[in-house]
């Protein structure tokens, strides 16, 4: 069988399941949402100084850095699920994110004098956040991976890892809410590693779970 007439039936196919496949991944995201924060609540849960913090920049962004991280993620994973589709315009949205990180990280640098630039980027809670990141992400990682299989992902082991993107946004979101650690030092380092795990994880469950 050709390239072509192989993406022709994998697209058939996909389109063939009892719900459509854009309908379904919105269920499988409220789902992922509904359990990160069903273990989040039960483990961690926000910060007592929540309301307080939230009237701070430094805290309020990295709520910007990883619902954008979550955002774009998920545009490319629903491109990436479906044969044929143009995944162009999705891949470029995901340096949104990492972009926004850099630029928050320079100006930091700039605000901050360099005998404390090592402080804040160790911070005080930065065993917690490789922890929990990951802990908070599994639960919808395993969803996504599972989505993917309903659909059908001509790169399963690219489409698994932003599966594990998808799912650190979303874990790395409700995680911020208890983190004391706000500064995009940080966040750019620490963040980052727990984020890159569960990606790496993904794409292990794209090779050996999702592919064909």
């Amino acid at each position: 069988m050709r390239t072509d007439d192989l993406i022709k039936a994998l697209d058939a196919d996909a389109r063939s399941k009892a719900m459509p496949l854009q309908s379904v991944w919105w269920m499988a995201a409220g789902a992922a949402v509904v359990i990160a924060a069903i273990v989040f609540l039960l483990t961690i849960g926000p910060r007592p100084d929540f309301m307080a913090a939230a009237h701070t920049m430094r805290f309020l962004s990295k709520f910007v850095f990883t619902i954008v991280l979550a955002v774009s993620a998920f545009a490319l994973i629903r491109a990436l699920s479906t044969p044929g589709a143009p995944t162009g315009p999705a891949m470029a949205g995901m340096f949104a994110a990492p972009l926004l990180v850099a630029a928050a990280v320079v100006l930091e640098l700039l605000a901050v004098p360099e005998a404390d630039w090592g402080t804040r980027m160790v911070g005080s809670n930065m065993m917690i956040c490789m922890g929990f990141i990951p802990l908070i992400g599994i639960g919808p990682l395993a969803i996504f991976l599972w989505m993917l299989r309903y659909g059908a992902p001509t790169r399963p082991v690219l489409a698994g890892a932003v599966a594990g993107l998808l799912a650190g946004g979303l874990a790395a979101t409700f995680y911020a809410a208890h983190c004391f650690d706000d500064s995009p030092l940080f966040v750019a380092t620490w963040y980052t590693i727990a984020i890159a795990a569960l990606a790496l994880l993904g794409a292990l469950g794209g090779r050996f779970f999702v592919r064909w």
